[in-house]
């Protein structure tokens, strides 16, 4: 029997749904970095931040907590097509765009608020999430429910079907723990398993590995959100889920992002039968503004909710998942999973990467996701240069245009950062770091000495590795994808950053139960060895779990040794990119002084271990012929100014204890506390 604050939650999340996705009238959200009210006057735009310097406070000025109704705050910004017409274009090489970009909202606003925050990439999402906390609820209580909406709401993104890394702080213990939940490779995977039917039929499987049942892991996430619930949890389980079913039951309109995903991957859905009747009408994708429901989705919910996630590994769901995995059926060629490696999933709690920045401890997560130490390692790096010396101009509430000198120096430590990540990082169960652990790439004099190759007039274009003892040298740069984020901070100063995924948008555009099926498996290397015939550490082997860029990231006053304060919470989506873009932010706060809206808002910029720098042009300031470019592409950069698809969140702990949070321009996510 439902609570009757969990009824109430679950109302004003259901009428929150029932108005229209742009302008949504419970609350007058509109899609930004908070909500959009007719009335609200209490939050204006962030003043300019000093284009030099050192900056003194953290984040920027403080900001006064909003004088509003909990969960319904003020800051959305104005929607801007990407393309002339507001329609999705082609979607670009996987690597560097992982889900389609959608433009980006300007004039966004922090959102301060004095107890709890919550961002997410949708705002049915947050609302659900920050009715939790309201109600007196914890960060790993509003962790379930965003996730189940988000499952329903953007269902190209993350979900049941998929995997994810936490990184969870313990406010009464002044604990940081990470929780890793991406997904395994069945038993039966070989080291050919994404390249080869069968050792008899060397022919690749059909259509290709994304698409056919070789890519789908065995999901991790609700083993995921299990155990942190059960260590940090407070609300009845069962509860956490009744936003998330009433939305299926009773319907959720189709959002413009979505409405573009969909049309993107129209002839890939069109293939299951579930999936096709779900997204598409006929063959014509569904647009944005259609109510969908999904009966099927809130059956497994309500399964989840009543009998554990153990509903999820065994029994009738489990049977219907492995049965759609592993059937063969025309064109597609099954996968291996059984009930066998359904059954045996568990989430892995792992000791969290903490490395110094500045006066700060930054805490994310140790391997098979290199994100925590690619974070660390570039970070370490810009420790030796003087970064505020070089800050963003024209700062306003989008961010600010970085400097070049900046934009050098940071691709430059990343381009160092991604060369070791792409030989040293896997599944440490299989493969080892360097010396046994993965601080081996973060000591002082190893990090000074890679600093050291940076040159400030001419880009290194590729990045050699660094040299240690290893038996797998093989290098893996393949692409990976899509994702969403979810950031939060709770009244009892508990906080969670949690990626989660499908892998690439749809995943592996399969559906049972009301849920998609990732393609996570793809993260893997499909060769066994490189070019070179080196072995590569990212092999597929069974259950092993593939490499991620996935960088939840907790921020702290102090040293690793002597952690004090949280001081902010951040992440996103992006594939590969997830580094950059948590970088750049990182930097943003930590460095410019920017505030934590300006901080995702900004353009972003980066680089993998390759001769191309990218500047996201999804950003009204950015050009391809302006100062930033020309000066970067007279050093040997080679420029590249698309669209890049982030869905970043911060939020930042002021010194007075004030929450100030930030959402991403470039989707539909708002901030919302009280």
């Amino acid at each position: 029997m439902r609570s009757r604050s969990t009824r109430r939650i679950a109302r004003a999340v259901l009428a929150l749904g029932l108005a229209p996705v742009l302008v949504i009238s419970a609350c007058s959200t509109e899609p930004g970095g908070a909500e959009e009210d007719a009335t609200a006057t209490s939050s204006s735009s962030p003043p300019d931040r000093a284009t030099s310097g050192r900056p003194g406070t953290l984040g920027g000025e403080p900001l006064p907590v909003q004088d509003t109704a909990p969960c319904a705050q003020d800051g959305g910004g104005t929607p801007v097509a990407r393309t002339g017409d507001g329609q999705a274009g082609p979607e670009g090489p996987i690597t560097l765009n992982p889900e389609v970009a959608t433009g980006f909202r300007t004039g966004m606003r922090p959102v301060a608020t004095a107890s709890y925050s919550v961002s997410t990439a949708h705002p049915l999402s947050t609302r659900a999430a920050c009715e939790v906390l309201a109600d007196g609820g914890t960060a790993a209580d509003a962790l379930v429910t965003a996730q189940a909406v988000l499952g329903l709401v953007e269902p190209q993104s993350s979900g049941l079907g998929g995997g994810g890394f936490l990184v969870h702080y313990d406010a009464d213990l002044g604990q940081v723990e990470t929780y890793d939940g991406r997904e395994t490779a069945p038993a039966a995977a070989t080291g050919d398993y994404l390249r080869h039917i069968s050792p008899e039929d060397t022919g690749a499987p059909q259509p290709d590995a994304r698409r056919s049942g070789r890519s789908i892991g065995v999901p991790g996430i609700l083993r995921l959100l299990d155990s942190a619930h059960a260590d940090h949890g407070e609300r009845e389980w069962r509860d956490l889920f009744d936003p998330a079913v009433l939305l299926a039951d009773d319907g959720f309109e189709i959002s413009p992002r979505l409405a573009e995903s969909i049309a993107a991957s129209a002839e890939d859905l069109a293939r299951d039968p579930d999936a096709a009747g779900y997204f598409l009408d006929g063959d014509a994708p569904k647009p944005a503004g259609t109510r969908l429901t999904n009966p099927a989705y809130a059956k497994t919910l309500s399964a989840v909710a009543t009998e554990g996630a153990a509903a999820f590994y065994t029994g009738a769901i489990a049977e219907a998942i492995v049965d759609q995995v592993s059937t063969e059926r025309e064109g597609i060629t099954p996968g291996a999973m059984t009930l066998d490696d359904l059954a045996g999933y568990e989430a892995v709690t792992r000791d969290p990467v903490c490395s110094p920045y500045r006066d700060h401890a930054v805490c994310g997560m140790a391997p098979p996701s290199s994100g925590g130490t690619a974070v660390a390692s570039t970070l370490a790096m810009l420790a030796e240069s003087d970064l505020a010396a070089y800050p963003p101009t024209d700062v306003g509430p989008d961010g600010g245009l970085p400097a070049p000198e900046a934009v050098h120096l940071v691709t430059e430590a990343e381009r160092l950062a991604y060369a070791d990540r792409d030989v040293y990082i896997a599944d440490p169960r299989f493969v080892p770091p360097p010396l046994g652990s993965a601080m081996t790439l973060l000591r002082p004099g190893y990090l000074a000495g890679r600093a050291g190759l940076i040159d400030t007039e001419r880009s290194m274009g590729e990045a050699e590795p660094g040299d240690f003892p290893f038996d797998a040298r093989g290098v893996f740069t393949g692409p990976e994808h899509g994702t969403t984020h979810i950031s939060i901070v709770d009244a009892q100063g508990n906080a969670a950053a949690l990626t989660t995924t499908v892998e690439s948008a749809f995943g592996s555009f399969q559906m049972v139960e009301g849920f998609l099926l990732n393609n996570q498996l793809t993260d893997f290397a499909a060769e066994p060895r490189d070019e070179a015939g080196e072995l590569q550490a990212n092999r597929v082997q069974p259950g092993k779990r593939p490499r991620s860029s996935m960088a939840p990231t907790l921020v702290f006053d102090g040293t690793p040794l002597a952690r004090g304060e949280l001081r902010a919470v951040v992440g996103s989506p992006g594939g590969s990119r997830i580094i950059q873009f948590v970088v750049k932010t990182l930097v943003g706060m930590l460095d410019w002084d920017l505030d934590p809206q300006q901080a995702v808002g900004s353009p972003s910029f980066g680089a993998i271990n390759s001769p191309e720098t990218a500047i996201g042009g999804e950003h009204p300031a950015v050009t391809d012929d302006s100062e930033l470019t020309r000066w970067l592409a007279e050093r040997g950069h080679e420029v590249s100014t698309e669209e890049q698809s982030s869905g970043l969140s911060a939020i930042l702990r002021q010194s007075d204890g004030t929450l100030v949070g930030g959402a991403d321009p470039r989707r539909e996510g708002v901030v919302l506390g009280g």
